[in-house]
């Protein structure tokens, strides 16, 4: 999905907006709002990341991390 970058910013910092919220929120060790934000803001970071690329063929200078350890 080719986003506008500024767009895919926008985006990207309100779900790390709503994934600090939802971990300061946090009911318990398996919260469903917690593991709802981290999927939204590990899309919102790949979707920005895409859109840089993109259009200035650039990317972040980090990468998503690896759930299997």
């Amino acid at each position: 999905m080719a986003t506008e970058p500024r767009l895919a910013l926008q985006q990207f910092i309100a779900a790390l907006e709503r994934h600090h919220e939802a971990v300061t929120m946090r009911r318990s060790d398996d919260d469903p709002a917690v593991q709802n934000a981290y999927s939204v803001l590990q899309n919102a970071f790949l979707d920005y990341e895409e859109a840089l690329e993109s259009a200035f063929g650039e990317w972040l200078p980090f990468e998503e991390a690896d759930d299997s350890e």
